[in-house]
């Protein structure tokens, strides 16, 4: 079977092209995309060749991993069901992570339509809603996961590093679970975009410690969004005891926290990655009441012709964006 991807050709060379995709097996659907939402963080680390699989970083003589079609998140409909599925039809307007591609470096992707995808790996979307708010769910249940892991009582002091896309899904679910929240940005337009009870400090004015006042023992949480260390190692001294760090951005080979450190104040260390089933169904929840909203975080919409338009966009540091979707239906 023939369809198109989003191929990642070599470090920082992206076509649209044509690819092979396997035949459906009884236990996978076929979907006719309609929106891709770009993971920026994680796949600019694979198209710049800094990571070669899930969190593994690049070494030097690793083997390049291209061709590949990357990412894990879209929306679009079934067009086509296994004899062994149950529980969706064609016609059903779906998310899904993964389709199976042919011929490249890992056997899947998330740019690819025809998707090809375990039913496992595929949420019915409900009624009467914008799919395209949908199409980022993998990435929106990462800060979710981040916001959800700390224990909080009421009140509690988190902090954010970090205004990218999961820094504010973190914040939302830190808010929503009843939090005070500080988020440590770097871009006033994304920090504009949080709620007003959010305290947001731009860190290329202010430093850490100076926005939360040098108060020590006043932070219950630390959500690292980014992989900065530097910026955790600023924050720790205002730490209380049996607080929570959460480090969710990607370290590469520098990830070295000192674990002696974290037990002189009985810090407990929270690693998320990737996504399950119980999260994504509550990511869902989350988006369908409106406390975990993605439509707004939406900067740019490419037709997916113009993905390599999209990534130049990306790439090019000058000009700011966020939320990155490529829409497949003309």
């Amino acid at each position: 079977m023939k369809g198109k991807g989003v191929v990642f050709t070599g470090r920082l060379k992206v076509s649209y092209q044509e690819v092979d995709i396997p035949e459906p097996l009884a236990d996978e659907v076929v979907i006719d995309v309609e929106h891709s939402w770009i993971s920026i963080g994680t796949e600019s680390s694979f198209l710049r060749c800094d990571r070669i699989a899930g969190e593994t970083p690049y070494r030097e003589g690793d083997p390049e991993p291209f061709p590949q079609i990357n990412g894990y998140q879209k929306v679009g409909v079934i067009v086509e069901t296994g004899s062994r599925v149950q529980n969706f039809k064609p016609g059903d307007r779906v998310f899904a992570t993964m389709g199976r591609v042919n011929g490249m470096a890992f056997p899947s992707g998330g740019h690819v339509s025809p998707a090809i995808t375990h039913v496992s790996q595929v949420w019915k979307l409900p009624k009467d809603v914008n799919a395209v708010a949908y199409s980022g769910m993998v990435l929106t249940q990462v800060g979710y996961n981040c916001g959800s892991r700390p224990d909080i009582r009421a009140d509690d002091c988190a902090v954010v590093i970090g205004d990218g896309l999961v820094g504010q899904w973190a914040a939302h679910t830190l808010l929503h679970r009843g939090a005070r929240v500080t988020v440590l940005g770097r871009h006033d337009e994304r920090l504009s975009l949080l709620p007003e009870r959010v305290v947001k400090v731009n860190a290329r004015r202010t430093g850490a410690a100076d926005a939360l006042h040098g108060d020590s023992g006043a932070i219950a949480i630390v959500v690292d969004t980014v992989g900065s260390l530097d910026s955790v190692k600023e924050l720790q001294p205002l730490m209380k005891h049996n607080s929570h760090l959460v480090s969710a951005g990607f370290l590469g080979t520098e990830g070295l926290i000192d674990i002696q450190s974290l037990r002189a104040q009985e810090v407990t260390l929270h690693s998320p990655s990737g996504w399950d089933r119980e999260r994504m169904d509550a990511t869902l929840q989350g988006i369908t009441e409106g406390w975990l909203p993605t439509e707004p975080l939406i900067t740019h919409r490419y037709p997916v012709e113009r993905a390599e338009d999209a990534w130049a966009l990306i790439l090019d540091k000058r000009r700011p964006c966020l939320g990155v979707v490529l829409d497949w239906k003309s």
